[in-house]
């Protein structure tokens, strides 16, 4: 934990702008009047402070997002399949309130689905989410009417969830909370929040990250944990910590934060481990046996050849690349002339997840815009990996049209191919930058004040006790180079933000 020091140092430095060090962020904020004024930080403990607004451009985000799904919640949901996708508004809430016997009272894990699905194919906190949103749809009359209240209230509870990782994100990086408006704007997430449930592990994941900037390490573990519970990914976040650990030869941290995900996912799992096994396994047999599938250049390969791959195989190549990935991140973060920051190495595991993945579902990208929002607060980078992510949203959902409709009216393989493409030069492009932060620490522009790494929590300041290559051995007249400019941050006249 922080001492009451340290705490009270970073609250006596004014907020770091980015309408002062960015110039996106200094262009767009003409459009509300301008870069922030010298003494503008000093309003920020008043009720209309930069978490509340952050928190309320989300909202106002999220429910533009509801607006543009209004042509489906009215109808196109339920008359025909194409008309959902030339909308863009496709969800699969509503469907799989009926799909999933949701709408017949069944109870996940335990009551057999009709047909070929068997059981619910997602991870148990997320079905219990998915089955309390039913509990609380209360509609009658037309099952047209049931679906429909049942994706209001999924959004409602979605909301929630977007308020949430606003807030966190916006609190995890001491004096940078504006760079949670990365997320409150970015497009991508107002237009996929409602597609599905993954919000719920985004924002449990958001929470966690922020424990761990707070140095409390049992925190973050349980929530890591809580959040696998949800969806998968967030476990991944344990490989870059286990590097940064062994980095700062913080060990007992990283098991207390490992023992602390691995109980309380087995909190959540084991009851219907133990008395539905079937229906509980159904998550990690279907991620298994699931074809190559749609946003994947595994899609891309088939495609062109013609010729099916076998899922076996795809399972392991793409393992394989994974773990290439791993090694490469693991050898970046032993080796680099500084120890990266948590949030850096968090965004490059998870996207290295989902480039190498069988399936890249729209909604995906809500995984990696917090920690894009945290590794690199940039926006011209951030809208340039956001525009790849509208175009391909948009792809798909054309591509769809063009698959269901009788008249092909729609966006053809080949061309679902360029906006697959052009998602992942996207998201390669914003792990490229984040890389190249790390090798070159001075341009980073998190660390320009002198911080080490604001979100490290037990991390940020610590010496390292094991590093590999030049890094172990820096040349003597770079020694102090490489630690970074140093600010004393009792002196006001030294931020470069007055």
């Amino acid at each position: 934990m922080p001492s009451a020091k340290e705490t009270s140092v970073y609250q006596d430095r004014p907020d770091v702008r980015p309408t002062r060090q960015d110039p996106i962020a200094a262009s767009g904020s003409e459009l509300i009047g301008g870069p922030a004024g010298r003494f503008a930080w000093r309003g920020s403990s008043g009720w209309l402070n930069p978490v509340r607004v952050i928190a309320l451009v989300a909202i106002g985000m999220f429910a533009l997002g509801m607006v543009q799904k209004m042509p489906c919640y009215n109808w196109a949901w339920f008359r025909g399949t194409s008309s959902q996708y030339t909308h863009a508004c496709y969800s699969d809430i509503p469907h799989l309130y009926l799909g999933r016997g949701f709408s017949e009272g069944l109870i996940p894990y335990f009551d057999r689905l009709p047909g070929d699905m068997e059981y619910l194919e997602y991870p148990v906190l997320t079905g219990l989410f998915m089955q309390v949103a039913s509990w609380l749809d209360l509609a009658g009359g037309s099952m047209q009417n049931q679906e429909q209240m049942y994706w209001m209230v999924n959004a409602g509870l979605l909301m929630i969830c977007t308020a949430i990782i606003a807030v966190c994100v916006a609190r995890t990086h001491r004096r940078r909370p504006w760079d949670a408006l990365l997320v409150a704007l970015a497009p991508a997430f107002a237009l996929t929040a409602t597609i599905n449930w993954d919000l719920l592990a985004v924002a449990l994941t958001a929470a966690a990250m922020l424990m761990w900037s707070r140095g409390r390490v049992l925190a973050f573990g349980i929530l890591i944990g809580l959040a696998t519970a949800a969806k998968l990914y967030p476990v991944l976040l344990l490989g870059p910590l286990l590097l940064l650990c062994w980095r700062a030869g913080k060990w007992r941290e990283f098991a207390t934060a490992a023992l602390g995900a691995a109980g309380a996912w087995l909190v959540v799992n084991l009851p219907v481990m133990l008395l539905a096994p079937e229906g509980w396994k159904k998550f990690y047999t279907f991620s298994q046996e699931r074809q190559v599938d749609f946003g994947s250049f595994w899609l891309i390969i088939t495609q062109r050849t013609g010729e099916p791959m076998e899922v076996e195989s795809v399972n392991t190549y793409a393992t394989l690349l994974m773990l290439l990935a791993c090694a490469g991140i693991a050898a970046l973060t032993l080796s680099a002339p500084r120890r990266p920051r948590f949030a850096q190495l968090a965004f490059l595991v998870v996207a290295a997840f989902i480039v190498t993945n069988k399936v890249y579902s729209p909604q995906y990208v809500l995984w990696l815009i917090p920690l894009a929002a945290l590794a690199r607060p940039r926006w011209r980078d951030f809208l340039i990996w956001q525009a790849c992510e509208v175009m391909y949203f948009l792809g798909i959902w054309m591509y769809l049209a063009y698959t269901t409709s009788p008249k092909h009216q729609g966006l053809p393989p080949e061309g679902y191919q360029v906006a697959i493409a052009l998602h992942l030069l996207g998201t390669l492009y914003l792990c490229a930058v984040v890389v190249r932060d790390i090798l070159m620490p001075e341009r980073d522009g998190v660390r320009k004040d002198g911080s080490d790494d604001p979100s490290g929590g037990v991390l940020d300041g610590a010496d390292d006790v094991f590093v590999l290559g030049q890094a172990a051995h820096p040349p003597r007249h770079a020694a102090h180079a490489l630690e970074g400019p140093r600010v004393e941050w009792g002196t006001r006249s030294q931020d470069p933000g007055n």
